[in-house]
């Protein structure tokens, strides 16, 4: 079948649209009909060249959709079912799946590539060109096929173009507070850059009972939302943050640090670090080309303040787990999406959108696609 796709051909190209050939699913494999793509920031990073993936790719990582057609030996879904994919699959049996900690789960070594789990492709151009799949989903297509284990089941009466955060940008940040910082009853915790990421940690930290949530960034209008969704306090610099946490606390230093930043940067982790009381965390969730070292911290200060660094992917959670707990978060009202949303946009529009992150306009933009079901399929 043919689907129309916003695809990236090299570093610094904007999306193209074009129409590619779509195989047919395989074995563990499912055909999905994409109901609305999240706009995360790493596919900017794809695009600026601070990750660089395969080329060409279908773009895309967060996405939520409808299953229309399931190939050989697939159990966990059936057509019809409504899904929110996770951006890491989890094959629920390699060693980082068994001992629980199943966002290092193998079958993500390929999600730059765009690969299925047999090494080979679904997306094609008319020539016969193999095209990956961003975290092996693509969901900047109006359908893609995918692994079963890349898709947890949902209730069909959710809203699938809000709950389509729940497959990155929610889970991450939020579990960032929550499972990788280990935010208690009471803590300060400091989170560095309010995006879509960041959002979410300001949301997990008041859920989890911080005392103080402090939000930095730069912009208002994400100050302003942050303090909607949780945030105690908020800082324009980091500077005004560690003299803030300093009155807060009585010069003992927050807790915990988050850094969620569009790039990760020395001075950024540094700041964190020097915020932190002793024995205290910094959590780094946000990204940064890997092909570079980009932190310098004084060893000294690790030891004599026992201080600890350490990163975060998928906000150190469970996929299968977490993305249930966040739909009951969300359908309990405890935790906010609709408000995350500050614009929606076509597939025709993805630039647009991404222009828009760049410009610091939104927390989240999300693509909303209206596609007929295949004949056959379920509506």
């Amino acid at each position: 079948m043919k689907t129309r796709a916003a695809v990236l051909r090299a570093v610094g190209e904007p999306f193209e649209i074009v129409e590619l050939e779509l195989d047919e699913p395989k074995a563990g494999e499912v055909l999905i009909r994409y109901v609305a793509a999240g706009l995360c920031h790493s596919d900017e990073h794809l695009r600026h060249g601070d990750i660089v993936p395969r080329f060409p790719i279908v773009g895309g990582h967060e996405g939520a959709g409808i299953i229309e057609r399931v190939g050989p030996g697939v159990t966990r879904l059936q057509p019809g079912d409504h899904v929110i994919c996770s951006f890491l699959p989890v094959c629920g049996h390699c060693r980082w799946c068994s001992t629980g900690k199943s966002n290092l789960c193998d079958m993500g070594a390929t999600i730059l590539d765009g690969m299925l789990a047999d090494g080979t492709y679904r997306f094609h151009d008319d020539k016969g060109a193999d095209y990956g799949g961003m975290c092996m989903l693509g969901t900047f297509s109006e359908r893609a096929v995918i692994s079963e284990n890349s898709a947890v089941k949902v209730d069909p009466d959710l809203p699938l173009d809000k709950v389509v955060l729940i497959g990155c940008g929610v889970p991450t940040g939020w579990g960032s507070a929550v499972h990788a910082a280990a935010t208690e009853p009471g803590d300060t915790i400091v989170i560095y850059g309010i995006g879509g990421i960041g959002i979410n940690s300001v949301q997990g930290a008041a859920l989890a009972g911080a005392r103080n949530v402090v939000a930095v960034d730069p912009l208002p209008n994400k100050r302003e939302a942050a303090e909607q969704l949780g945030a105690t306090h908020s800082c324009e610099t980091a500077e005004e943050a560690h003299e803030l946490v300093q009155q807060l606390t009585r010069g003992v230093g927050a807790d915990k640090a988050i850094i969620t930043v569009g790039v990760v940067d020395a001075k950024v982790v540094g700041d964190a670090v020097n915020t932190i009381r002793k024995g205290g965390v910094a959590v780094i969730t946000g990204l940064a080309d890997p092909t570079k070292t980009n932190i310098e911290l004084n060893s000294a200060m690790l030891t004599l303040f026992e201080k600890t660094v350490k990163g975060s992917l998928f906000g150190s959670g469970d996929p299968f787990h977490d993305i249930p707990k966040m739909v009951e978060l969300y359908q309990s009202g405890d935790l906010k999406l609709d408000e995350l949303i500050t614009q929606t946009y076509t597939l025709d529009q993805v630039n647009q959108g991404y222009e828009d992150l760049v410009n610091g306009k939104n927390i989240r933009g999300v693509v909303r696609y209206d596609t007929a079901p295949l004949e056959g399929a379920p509506a």
